[in-house]
């Protein structure tokens, strides 16, 4: 049967109707929520509902463009069809970065649910309970079903809908511009949705992650590295606006003038870059550009060949181990290059950057000095950062053989970073590949 043709039967035959959008996500969708069709849909979006059926795959990460319909396919619809029909989950949660989030998200799928009469004739009835019918979980009685809707500030550690885990989570958006701003708010995120959100879950459970590129250390480029790494299983997918000089929709976005005419409607570069090329642009506060970091593959050989200086043992004291006070921090470069306009840093492999006491600090030091030395005809040179009681550490240093010096600060550390910012982008500061840095 055609396409056409089948369309045309589904609008009048109701068996076959509730027979065909139970089997297809995308028949689903073009059969009950036609109104937002507003255009002929593209590849990226069969391919959206081609994740959504796939049972096999246990986590799909999917970015894509603002406006291009992922969360209308991926949050509304998929939920409501998940349960009504083959999949037949039973719980399932819908996990947002705010509270306000989690409830638009539920909304819109209540209002499917109360409000569209021809999947309420198909499919319903779906309200009986109207003490579970509310703004953060809905109870669909005639198939036993719940969808719940929560965000990054609530647990969910050992949630449950009578015998059922929830056996479909979407994440959709949870993270901003502000949560991926730090480290440590990248790393609350990941921490969250590997410690509530992924043992929420079964084993049968189907996980999807639902955003935007905001940074390269963000949740979804932590997900997208495990999985090109197989030490998770799932797919990650991506689609910007446009490849090249072709737009990806070109049901809404025919050719280059639509895309330039909308581009010039949102009047910020930025936005444009990060939002529908996908590309993932540095804060505006962030001083070292991610780009300029280079990687190399293995340290050059410290000898004359290679113009090797010496290498510096660089340490930034803590002054207590408190859980809110700054790691010690312990990093080795090695210098090459006799010329000024030669000159490479390259970073060790090895550092600290621990919450560690005074005196595990003065021996890790000594570890580190002694594998130095041992390892080339110069002696290296540790630089200890010389404020408040740090200055006594230079003395304790030296009772131990070891060749060290005070450097006095007189300015912050942005500052301090922003004086070698032009060796970054220069290209002569080098990290070790497999020991990548989230900036």
């Amino acid at each position: 049967m055609e396409p056409n043709e089948l369309q045309q039967k589904l609008f009048t035959v109701r068996e076959l109707r509730t027979a065909v959008t139970s089997q297809s996500h995308e028949w689903f969708f073009s059969t009950y929520f036609a109104g937002y069709l507003t255009h002929e849909t593209a590849d990226l979006h069969r391919q959206l509902f081609a994740l959504t059926e796939d049972e096999s795959n246990p986590l799909s990460v999917v970015v894509a463009f603002r406006g291009s319909g992922k969360s209308t396919i991926m949050t509304m619809s998929y939920p409501i069809w998940a349960v009504l029909g083959k999949q037949q989950k039973k719980f399932v949660l819908i996990a947002s970065q705010t509270q306000y989030q989690a409830r638009v998200h539920l909304m819109n799928i209540k209002r499917e649910l109360e409000s569209n009469d021809l999947l309420k004739n198909d499919m319903g009835p779906f309200v009986e309970q109207r003490e579970e019918w509310g703004s953060t979980s809905l109870y669909i009685p005639k198939y036993n079903a719940r969808i719940t809707a929560i965000s990054t500030e609530q647990s969910v550690r050992g949630i449950r809908h009578g015998r059922y885990r929830p056996d479909l989570i979407i994440a959709d958006d949870v993270e901003d511009m502000a949560s991926v701003k730090t480290r440590e708010g990248r790393n609350k995120t990941f921490d969250w949705y590997t410690s509530e959100i992924i043992p929420a879950g079964d084993t049968n459970t189907k996980r999807i992650a639902v955003g935007n590129l905001l940074h390269e250390d963000s949740l979804l480029m932590r997900l997208k590295e495990r999985i090109d790494k197989r030490e998770v299983d799932g797919s990650y997918h991506e689609w910007p606006i446009m490849r090249g000089n072709k737009s990806l929709w070109p049901g809404k976005y025919p050719d280059k003038a639509a895309l330039n005419k909308l581009r010039r409607s949102i009047g910020n570069p930025i936005s444009w870059e990060r939002e529908y090329m996908l590309r993932i642009i540095p804060d505006e506060d962030q001083v070292i550009d991610s780009r300029w970091i280079q990687y190399y593959e293995e340290l050059p050989e410290r000898n004359k060949k290679n113009e090797y200086i010496n290498s510096f043992v660089s340490v930034d004291l803590a002054i207590s181990q408190s859980d809110t006070a700054d790691k010690t921090a312990i990093v080795v470069i090695h210098l090459f290059g006799y010329k000024s306009e030669d000159r490479r840093y390259y970073i060790d492999i090895q550092y600290v950057n621990e919450r560690i006491t005074h005196l595990d600090t003065l021996n890790r030091i000594e570890q580190i000095y002694q594998a130095l030395n041992t390892a080339s005809k110069k002696e290296p040179m540790v630089l200890v950062e010389s404020v408040q009681y740090q200055a006594a550490v230079t003395e304790q240093l030296h009772s131990r053989d070891i060749k060290a010096k005070g450097v006095k600060v007189h300015t912050d550390k942005r500052a301090r970073l922003q004086l070698v910012s032009a060796l970054f982008q220069m290209g002569k500061v080098y990290f070790p590949k497999d020991r990548k840095i989230a900036p």
